[in-house]
């Protein structure tokens, strides 16, 4: 993939936000449609690779969902836990 332009903090935050809020998985069109039309989709799809590299995402075909945990909301998640 050849990049044009890199994607500022600023709009992947944006996404992070939109994708973090979703309740299902989001199709790029309604990922670009919730952000205003602001992103270009060679944008998005840079940050989606970007985000999916990190394991935040998962690109799947239904659409892109948040998959990511942070380590103290796992940590309570694990102790909260019963032990089978």
């Amino acid at each position: 993939m050849q990049i044009l332009h890199y994607p500022t903090l600023k709009t992947v935050l944006l996404v992070e936000e939109i994708l973090k809020d979703a309740k299902e998985p989001l199709s790029r069109y309604e990922l670009l449609k919730r952000a205003g039309n602001r992103i270009m989709r060679p944008t998005l799809d840079v940050i989606i690779e970007y985000l999916e590299k990190r394991y935040m995402v998962l690109d799947t075909p239904k659409g892109i969902l948040w998959v990511y945990v942070p380590k103290e909301k796992m940590r309570r998640l694990m102790d909260a836990s019963v032990e089978v």
